[in-house]
């Protein structure tokens, strides 16, 4: 299983980014998906989450700013970034509970990180 990220870039404040990350390889189901960053200096933080049938979360500092959705169908999860600030500036990376085909129980991946800088 590989979860592959994209769409980082280079922003102005104000502006507006979105992120993908697709699940390959061979698993029985996705549960839940989710963002999270890493800014230099700082813990990993939770961005946002969406379970599977669950109810969706968000940071308060994300809030009315960022969506998150995901296609089931293409096993992928996005974030739309809207009126980026300086602050979000940070390493982005998609999480995935996965069940492995033939296991029971979930288990957490990760994807290789997306760089978002939001500078003017």
């Amino acid at each position: 299983v590989q979860l592959q990220a994209s769409g980082g870039g280079l922003v102005q404040p104000g502006g507006s980014l979105r992120l993908s990350c697709a699940v390959s390889g061979t698993f029985f189901s996705i549960t839940g998906m989710g963002w999270y960053r890493q800014a230099p200096g700082k813990q990993r933080e939770l961005v946002a989450r969406i379970p599977e049938g669950a109810i969706i979360n968000y940071a308060d500092s994300v809030k009315g700013r960022f969506t998150i959705s995901r296609d089931n169908a293409k096993n992928t999860v996005y974030l739309q970034m809207n009126s980026l600030k300086p602050d979000d500036t940070a390493v982005y990376y998609c999480n995935a509970f996965i069940i492995p085909q033939g296991k029971r129980v979930e288990y957490s991946y990760w994807g290789q990180g997306t760089q978002v800088t939001v500078s003017s």
